[in-house]
């Protein structure tokens, strides 16, 4: 005979084996979707700039080497950048929800966190902030990520 705890946990995996084959049907409704920014090709990179599943857009880290050294210029194009392909997803920057921005230097977070309030003046979005030891190309100084719906 099973004890008590070997039948709930018997119970537990049939409800869950219920539950994951009654949500089944509909994981393959959830249509996902690579988005592009305007004058973006796909193929260009090994990745896709944007990932729509369903009201959710996935952006991956966008970039700002060719903006110079600085903070300020690198996060101001890297943001107009995941503007882009919020955009092009049919979203606004209002719908950004949440944001992970990587810094080489710790004392760039000041300037960062200056563009940060001019981009988002009211109701920013949750956001992250990890200083990392280097970025894939020596002048990068940011990468940000975010996530945002439609």
């Amino acid at each position: 005979m099973f004890n008590v705890g070997a039948r709930v946990a018997v119970l537990m995996c049939a409800a869950g084996f219920l539950l994951a084959g009654c949500a089944a049907p509909e994981s393959h409704l959830t249509k996902r979707e690579v988005v592009l920014p305007a004058g973006a090709s796909a193929g260009a990179t090994p990745y896709s700039p944007g990932v729509r599943v369903g009201n959710i857009i996935y952006i991956s880290g966008q970039i700002a080497g060719e903006a110079g050294p600085d903070i300020r210029p690198q996060t101001e194009l890297a943001l107009k950048k995941i503007q882009a392909i919020v955009e092009a997803a049919g979203a606004a920057m209002s719908s950004i929800d949440k944001c992970t921005v990587f810094l080489t230097r710790q004392t760039d977070f000041a300037g960062m966190n200056e563009v940060w309030r001019n981009t988002f003046p009211s109701n920013p979005p949750a956001r992250s902030t990890v200083i990392v030891g280097a970025l894939p190309r020596p002048e990068l100084v940011i990468e940000l990520e975010c996530m945002a719906h439609t």
